[in-house]
């Protein structure tokens, strides 16, 4: 199934993952890194100059992924450009087949290795989302009429992580409410308020109007939390989850065990539809992970096998 019609049946849980910022080189690079992840996930999100710093642009990346095959979910942010040139992408990307979109605000550049950098933020990640959906149903901002427009199928995230808990809730309703179709949670190591935000999305309906994804991050060794919980924006990481990975035998494989636990706990939770996949590690553990979960695409294939 595509990754459009899973987000409208959600007949089983949705696996998505992102992609690798591509840094320059060749399309060999991408071909690689997809041939790692072609049969592991539903679709793989395509970054926007991912914590503010430069990379090869989300639309030139999206196209190459389209053109190998891949179900393509095109991020996009409002910190490096204005209404004109994010409408531009989003219409330039859909007469090339990338019809998904994930509108997000983004990371402040005081994030990335060029904060003197000006901001643009012209759009925040709800009136993205209506934009997107308004290119959609053929309409620029301006009113003006988009040629032969593409039905898109718009997303966004949101951070049940970041108080106060209540307008997180209503946010994510809001950002349904201007279109979105699904929406990938920020990374959090706070279980329970995973579950108090999952509560108060079901509770809203925003669950039932849109598939919710949380994030997991695949990390190897304690250092990688610390520089989450110092360095990334709204992500804390408490002292006894960096502990518990510190005073380990095994740095990685506890670091492992930890998200394959996160994931379970959150696939546990009423309203979530999938899971969305980031990796720092760059081994087998996307694999390992949908294997020991039992979820994805390629555990769908042994399934179909067996039966």
């Amino acid at each position: 199934m595509t990754f459009r019609e899973l987000v409208a049946q959600r007949t089983r849980p949705i696996v998505t993952a992102e992609f690798p910022s591509i840094a320059g080189g060749t399309l060999e690079k991408v071909k690689q890194e997809w041939d790692r992840l072609s049969s592991l996930v539903d679709a793989v999100n395509v970054t926007d100059n991912p914590a503010a710093h430069a990379y090869s642009s989300n639309v030139s990346v999206a196209i190459a992924l389209q053109n190998l095959g891949a179900d393509v979910i095109m991020q996009v942010v409002c910190r490096d450009k204005n209404r004109l040139a994010v409408q531009a992408d989003i219409v330039g990307a859909s007469m090339h087949g990338v019809s998904t979109i994930c509108a997000l605000t983004g990371d402040d550049v005081t994030a990335g290795d060029e904060p003197e950098a000006r901001r643009v933020f012209d759009l925040d990640g709800p009136q993205l989302i209506s934009v997107a959906t308004g290119l959609s149903q053929g309409q620029f901002l301006s009113g003006r009429k988009v040629s032969d427009p593409k039905e898109l199928l718009v997303g966004g995230v949101e951070n049940p992580f970041a108080p106060p808990m209540q307008a997180r809730i209503k946010r994510a309703r809001m950002k349904v409410d201007a279109g979105a179709k699904f929406l990938q949670l920020q990374i959090g190591y706070q279980p329970e308020l995973l579950e108090e935000f999952m509560a108060g999305i079901v509770a809203n309906g925003t669950a039932k109007d849109a598939a919710i994804m949380p994030t997991v991050i695949l990390t190897k060794a304690a250092r990688a939390l610390n520089f989450i919980n110092d360095k990334v924006a709204g992500i804390h990481v408490p002292q006894i989850v960096i502990d518990r990975v510190a005073n380990a035998e095994d740095q990685s494989e506890e670091s492992y065990q930890l998200v394959r636990e996160s994931a379970a706990h959150a696939l546990s939770l009423p309203g979530v539809a999938g899971i969305h996949i980031t990796d720092f590690r760059h081994d087998d553990a996307v694999a390992r992970l949908v294997s020991d979960l039992q979820i994805g695409p390629f555990h769908q294939s042994l399934t179909k096998g067996i039966a």
